[in-house]
């Protein structure tokens, strides 16, 4: 299956690592998926707003779906793609698609050369990996930004 962690695509901007998301070097920043409403009560999204706080940051931000909302920590960027308008609903791969390019376009005027993600959209909101993937890859094809997804 193309796109999936056991294969070694040559040529992709993806690579694939087994482990913890958060033991990856302090210096590469993050992303992740989450709704305008911040809530961040399930999943990875509760991880992330433990180590990284700034709720009341990120709603100050006033995103929208479509768009990704950036916190500042410790010389690195925090992305969180914003997705969809509640906690409760389910993203699109349009406002997926949207949100991962306001991050590109991030990436590109703050020089964030390594980008480490899970498989974003994929877990609680149930996107096919395949697609995002296949997404991630274009969004992403003509920058020198390094992808690393983690899986468990």
């Amino acid at each position: 299956m193309a796109g999936s962690p056991n294969e070694d695509s040559e040529g992709s901007r993806i690579t694939y690592i087994k482990g913890d998301l958060f033991a990856c070097p302090k210096t590469d920043s993050l992303a992740h998926c989450i709704s305008e409403d911040c809530r961040m009560g399930a999943g990875i999204a509760v991880l992330f707003k433990k180590k990284f706080g700034g709720v009341q940051e990120l709603l100050s931000q006033q995103k929208k779906s479509g768009e990704v909302a950036v916190l500042k920590r410790d010389g690195r960027y925090i992305y969180y793609l914003i997705t969809k308008k509640r906690a409760s609903h389910k993203p699109t791969y349009e406002n997926l698609q949207k949100s991962l390019e306001a991050m590109k376009s991030h990436c590109l005027e703050n020089g964030g050369p390594e980008l480490r993600l899970n498989w974003i959209g994929c877990g609680l909101d149930r996107l096919q990996w395949e697609n995002v993937s296949t997404m991630i890859e274009e969004v992403f094809e003509a920058t020198d930004i390094k992808i690393t997804v983690y899986t468990l």
